[in-house]
């Protein structure tokens, strides 16, 4: 069991618990895990340090951390091995040379020692059999010290042979307390096949009970010791996910616009619909990981959710535009409500670039199209698809790649209205399991960041169609706004003329029973234009937006620009998704 090298500066190196150097790794992904929270910088710095001299040999760094370390500045490559005979364990040249990275030994420590010697302490390097390896090894690290960088670039472009393999299952479980027929039933199932399963991710909505989540958590915690359950409104937003691997940080973002609070057979607003943001670090890649779940349609030929769906649209492709600038790879899966060629479905994909994993798919098994919401299903109410009677798809995993990586989608499953083992649908809902393969690429076949005439006009496009649904829930939300200010001023001259009736003494019992109704009349206007007000300034704040971007998009036609820089318009640099 090899030991860590005395670490000056990475402080969080060592376990809890233990000394620093002290902490005993086998492999780079043990060696990753202990450096914490901060294994995306700390572990990779610290590579070098791993020395493993009596006994088995660390393996190499992977190819990516190689390029990451090639991307800091020279002081902050530091570290150093102390003590003992080392084989370089964990550096791309364990020998003195290593061809097939062309790599050498003494270049890494070039790089790696360079902030020692900045801090006065001479870079000391080790023999196999433990002592100095001689007297020219500090003027030959300086010679190459300069030239690391690129030799490192070099070398990762010679062997870009990273993979990483994620299985992701997503499911609106349907679990509403003391409605959704075989709720308990339906629950302990799900965590059976969740066990057998094992996947990397397990993103469900619709758990609106908490002990529902935490008989999952328990009944999931040998299989998948991190999770974790995203409260907010009156009943809860109903998302959780657990996960085989740790989970680096959450958050969430509670929606600006969830419906009406006097729709109380809806519910929607009392729930608090919400995106949730976990950030997981696997293999040193950085995963953005989102689960959300959108306003429900209800009635497609009425539909008065309409704006507050395009509003909540806009808002998740805004957040995760925000949110993802730092990760290597985004995923979202969730609750959408949305059809495939709905605006609010066009104006998140395009917006945010991420790709659809049923589109994009190399092997798809499953219901027809691809629908999550089938007829045979014994538990979807049947009128609401009558319209559509193969089914309608809303529920989604999307994805993208970024920083010189690329992802597919090489399986899609669903289930198809039973569940795969026991018969009985989980859910009203069909459950999506995706297997996504992440890989490396070298830079020079990055595609270009930039978006053709034809993309961007789509693009603006969709973003006034957009910006047009907005503003026409503004109008509508004023409109509603001014007559509850007209209620309300009829409500008061009722109140005062009672009040003037009652003082008079003629018709008290009268005005006495007309006070309640008048008095509730005036608190319900006044609720309604309260709600209605904030309801226009969350719909004009996101036209304001949209209005913003489309006016950069102007600017940009108006210069005769043949392509625009992706950042403009929502995408990040690097954005790679292999082509099928």
């Amino acid at each position: 069991m090899a030991a860590l090298g005395d670490c000056s500066e990475h402080k969080h190196c060592a376990s809890p618990g233990q000394p620093r150097g002290s902490a005993p790794v086998s492999s780079w992904e043990e060696g990753r895990e202990l450096a914490g929270g901060d294994g995306r910088v700390c572990s990779q710095l610290c590579a070098c340090c791993w020395n493993g001299a009596r006994g088995p040999r660390l393996p190499a760094a992977p190819d990516f951390a190689v390029d990451r370390l090639s991307g800091l500045a020279g002081s902050q490559l530091r570290g150093g091995v102390r003590g003992g005979g080392g084989q370089w364990a964990g550096c791309p040249g364990n020998a003195e040379s290593d061809p097939a990275q062309g790599l050498s030994r003494a270049d890494w420590e070039a790089g790696a020692f360079r902030g020692a010697r900045g801090r006065g302490r001479p870079p000391v390097r080790t023999a196999p059999g433990g002592g100095a390896a001689g007297p020219h090894a500090s003027s030959r690290s300086s010679r190459r010290g300069g030239s690391v960088v690129p030799r490192l670039r070099s070398a990762l472009a010679m062997k870009p042979t990273f993979s990483l393999r994620l299985r992701i299952f997503n499911l609106n479980c349907w679990a509403i307390p003391y409605l959704s027929k075989h709720r308990g039933d339906r629950m302990k199932r799900l965590g059976d096949f969740l066990n057998m399963e094992s996947f990397d991710l397990a993103l469900l909505e619709e758990v609106w009970s908490e002990q529902d989540f935490q008989y999952l958590r328990q009944k999931l915690l040998p299989t998948y010791p991190a999770a974790h359950y995203f409260s907010s409104g009156v009943i809860g937003s109903g998302l959780c996910v657990f996960s085989k691997h740790p989970i680096q940080e959450f958050t969430q973002h509670v929606y600006t616009l969830n419906g009406y609070p006097y729709m109380i057979h809806h519910g929607d607003w009392f729930c608090g619909k919400a995106v949730g943001l976990l950030v997981l670090h696997l293999s040193g890649l950085v995963l953005n990981v989102y689960v959300t779940h959108l306003h429900a349609e209800y009635n497609r030929q009425k539909d008065i959710y309409l704006t507050h769906r395009v509003a909540q649209a806009w808002e998740l492709a805004q957040f995760i535009h925000h949110t993802s600038k730092k990760a290597d790879v985004v995923l979202l899966c969730g609750d959408l409500n949305l059809h495939p060629k709905d605006l609010g479905c066009r104006l998140l994909k395009e917006w945010t670039g991420l790709h659809d994993a049923y589109l994009e798919t190399q092997d798809f098994k499953g219901s027809e199209e691809g629908c999550t919401m089938l007829p045979e299903n014994c538990y979807v109410n049947q009128r609401e698809l009558e319209p559509f009677p193969f089914g309608i798809r809303i529920d989604y995993v999307l994805y993208k790649a970024v920083s010189g990586f690329y992802i597919s989608c090489k399986t899609l499953r669903t289930t198809t209205g039973r569940d795969p083992h026991s018969g009985t649908p989980l859910s009203d809902h069909e459950a999506l399991m995706a297997t996504l393969c992440v890989r490396h690429i070298p830079p020079q076949h990055t595609p270009s960041p930039t978006h053709g005439l034809a993309e961007r006009s789509r693009l603006v496009s969709i973003l006034k169609e957009a910006w047009i649904e907005l503003d026409l829930g503004v109008a509508q939300a004023r409109w509603w706004t001014t007559f509850a200010g007209y209620v309300i001023g009829l409500g008061l001259l009722l109140l005062a003329l009672l009040c003037a009736l009652a003082a008079g003494g003629g018709v008290r019992e009268v005005a006495i029973l007309l006070w309640t109704p008048s008095v509730g009349l005036l608190l319900g206007a006044g609720a309604v234009y309260i709600f209605h007000m904030q309801e226009a300034k969350g719909l004009s704040g996101a036209r304001a937006e949209l209005q913003h971007v489309l006016g950069r998009a102007r600017e940009a036609q108006d210069l005769g620009l043949e392509s625009q820089p992706a950042l403009l318009l929502g995408q990040q640099e690097g954005d790679g998704t292999e082509e099928q």
